[in-house]
């Protein structure tokens, strides 16, 4: 899906209409759906959730803070996002095993590295260099209390330490992969 909206973006030319955009896109494949088999065969999820990635990626170009979106290959950038997680769709089978519901392949089994966090809205399923399969579980964190004193606070964030106020009080990023 992701390389397939890339080609559609990449047909763009200044004086025509604007590409597809998401909803546009995601009417395309409900149709494509409807007369292939094979796409049909496959999450709608999944799929849908490639082009709103891809959306996303087309806002961030077009505010000037990433790159343009390119092709995804083979063996690198693979992997996926699963959203509207439910309570029953991760489970704990023993102390190092977990399991994961992903929708039309079933349960799949990971090594289960910390506990997955409270509310976990969604996951990525996703591939590195070396051919292994990661897990990562997103969650809204609880908001953090202000002091309510009415003072300002610089905040700088940065990679081995997610937030470093300027108070000198200091959060240790602690990644969430599984």
């Amino acid at each position: 899906m992701w390389n397939l909206a890339v080609e559609q973006h990449a047909h763009w030319r200044s004086g025509r209409k604007s590409a597809p955009a998401f909803a546009e896109q995601c009417r395309q494949l409900t149709e494509a759906r409807a007369a292939s088999d094979w796409l049909r065969a496959g999450s709608i999820i999944v799929q849908q959730q490639a082009l709103k990635d891809f959306a996303q990626a087309v806002v961030n170009f077009f505010g000037g803070t990433h790159r343009r979106p390119t092709w995804r290959r083979r063996g690198r950038d693979e992997g996926f996002r699963i959203v509207a997680v439910k309570p029953g769709h991760v489970r704990r089978v023993s102390r190092n095993v977990g399991q994961v519901r992903v929708p039309k392949v079933g349960w799949v089994r990971f090594r289960w590295s910390r506990a997955v966090p409270e509310g976990a809205r969604s996951y990525r399923v996703t591939r590195d260099a070396c051919g292994r399969w990661h897990v990562a579980f997103a969650a809204i964190p609880a908001p953090v209390p202000g002091p309510g004193t009415g003072g300002i606070v610089g905040v700088d964030r940065g990679v081995a330490v997610s937030a470093a106020l300027s108070t000198g009080a200091a959060e240790r990023s602690r990644p969430a992969r599984h």
